[in-house]
């Protein structure tokens, strides 16, 4: 399982997590909101309008409304993001991978406007009658490179699994465990059954469920993070300033936090928002495409909504709750995972200006520090050796081993710093991340220990909303591939994934999300930036016959 997370890890570096991916993404971001003189500011209020059907016609061919596009586009970037994903990049960036989550929404709305806008304006209407759309469609109707088509169209089905289904159900069935006590097979069990019932009725039956579904689960949250923020009302404008405080500057370390660089709190900001907003994935155009509507433009204006619902205001409200409640750098009790642990050789403090530098150095990967090898001797759960912990970005404390729940004696076997005992337990107190955090953060409210249902409850819709949504996505991905018949063995085994992903380890699975992310979103930015001058005139054409159809109403331009 290391090796596989080691060999993911690899490739994620070169393209998911790479130096160079973030200015992709926000640079092609910010050309076309400069190019198209800031739409998502412009138009905002008017695809508000647009969405509540004001200006819809009567022979509109299409299989949703926008509301269900919306909503099922939302249901598939509302999820894990917003609630693992925000605790992640604060958790290894510091509060200024939040700007960058902000920075990558704001831009995303514009790129948002432009993928959705082709992608409906280059839809076919599939053997079975149902619109098929999205990026590959653009490709091959528009750009004449069919071979890049399938490349997205690939990627697309393998980030069905990796965006989708593995982290979606893996998150959920481990908040599921640690709040309930319910066994992870038996969470990942019942959220399949349901899940094939859902998604074997189509986009008319997923679009009824997460009409529905979407408003629900936001609501929810929304009540819970607003509990959390007011109970730690005094703490709100120091964490709103340390949003912006290192921007531009290297994160210091704070608690057990032991610091971030300015590279790498915009790298883990603009990942994990892309994760979250989906904005330039290509992904959301796959639910806008089945909208009613002659006018693509009209599509592309409320897909505008989404990066502004999803991270602007959701992760926003996570980011929030994180820093106003102040766990997200303190250390707590937890079971360590054994790839996020290391053992160094020699004993390093966090308590000294060079012990922090050291560690730094370490985890930054500038310094790496020495790696334990050998055996660690235990005497009831102790190490009796000269060595340091890290856990998740941070040195371990009150470490103890064990099997069964019960203390252990023993020799330890270490190799280049890796635990080669899965049997044996580590645990004692450090940083911890993703769904975890942001439950520690729930509970530092008005509900107590109640907390964390609401987070536990929150994490099962919207993931479990998710999946939904990106089982769509596959489909309409393996019908340009493969054709109608070739629907149904995906989703058995999209189903299956979804069930055994509840065992995988969540670092392999954030990996390999970074992983099939990278693949969908660099040749669906190629496309739009190849369709730039396509997508102006259709704004500009759009204008000319809103003005013809309703002379009365005022527009934007």
């Amino acid at each position: 399982m290391q090796a596989l997370n080691d060999f993911l890890a690899l490739i994620d570096g070169l393209i998911g997590s790479s130096f160079w991916f973030p200015y992709v993404l926000i640079g092609t971001g910010l050309f076309f909101t400069i190019y198209l003189k800031f739409p998502q500011i412009r138009y905002f209020s008017f695809a508000i309008k647009v969405l509540k059907g004001k200006f819809q016609h009567s022979e509109d061919e299409g299989d949703t409304s926008h509301f269900q596009a919306l909503t099922t586009a939302l249901s598939g970037t509302v999820g894990t993001g917003n609630i693992s994903g925000v605790a992640l990049a604060v958790h290894m960036g510091g509060p200024a991978a939040l700007f960058w989550m902000l920075v990558t929404a704001a831009v995303g709305m514009c790129t948002k406007f432009v993928e959705v806008t082709l992608s409906h304006k280059y839809r076919e209407k599939a053997a079975d009658g149902s619109m098929a759309g999205g990026p590959m469609y653009f490709m091959k109707n528009k750009m004449k490179m069919p071979w890049l088509a399938g490349i997205f169209a690939v990627a697309t089905v393998l980030s069905s699994f990796g965006t989708g289904s593995l982290p979606q159900i893996n998150s959920i069935s481990n908040a599921m465990q640690s709040t309930f006590g319910i066994d992870l097979w038996m969470t990942g069990l019942v959220l399949s059954i349901l899940l094939a019932i859902v998604i074997v009725g189509g986009i008319k039956r997923i679009a009824s469920v997460t009409e529905k579904l979407v408003p629900s689960m936001a609501l929810i949250y929304f009540i819970g993070a607003l509990a959390v923020i007011f109970y730690n009302i005094e703490n709100i404008w120091p964490s709103f300033l340390s949003i912006f405080q290192h921007v531009f500057s290297q994160t210091a370390a704070t608690g057990g936090f032991l610091g971030a660089s300015i590279a790498f709190a915009l790298n883990k900001g603009v990942g994990r928002g892309l994760f979250s907003n989906e904005a330039g994935q290509g992904s959301a155009p796959i639910a806008h495409a089945s909208a009613k509507g002659k006018e693509p433009v009209s599509e592309g204006l409320v897909a505008i909504l989404e990066p502004f619902i999803d991270t602007i205001v959701i992760c926003t409200l996570t980011g929030l709750v994180l820093l106003s409640s102040g766990v997200w750098n303190e250390k707590h009790q937890n079971e360590f995972q054994y790839t996020d642990m290391e053992v160094l050789q020699g004993i390093y403090s966090d308590d000294t200006e060079e012990g922090i530098n050291d560690l730094y150095g370490h985890i930054s990967g500038e310094r790496p520090l020495p790696l334990f090898a050998g055996n660690l001797e235990v005497i009831d759960g102790i190490i009796q050796n000269k060595v340091t912990i890290i856990h998740a970005r941070s040195k371990a404390e009150d470490i103890k081993l064990s099997i069964d729940e019960v203390p252990w004696t023993g020799a330890a076997v270490v190799l280049n710093g890796k635990s080669q005992n899965p049997e044996i337990i580590f645990s004692g107190k450090s940083l911890v991340h993703s769904a975890p955090l942001t439950a520690l953060a729930f509970q530092r409210s008005y509900f107590g220990k109640w907390g964390q249902y609401i987070v536990s409850i929150g994490l099962l819709l919207f993931a479990f909303s998710t999946a939904i949504s990106w089982s769509y996505y596959g489909d309409r991905a393996m019908t340009y591939l493969f054709g109608a018949n070739s629907v149904i063995y995906f989703r058995i085994v999209y189903v299956i994934a979804f069930f055994l992903a509840a065992f995988i380890d969540t670092t392999i699975i954030w990996t390999l999300s970074g992983i099939t992310i990278a693949l969908m979103t660099l040749p669906n930015l190629f496309g739009l930036l190849y369709l730039r001058k396509d997508v102006k005139s259709s704004v500009s054409e759009y204008w000319i016959a809103f003005k013809k159809d309703w002379p009365d109403e005022k527009t934007p331009e």
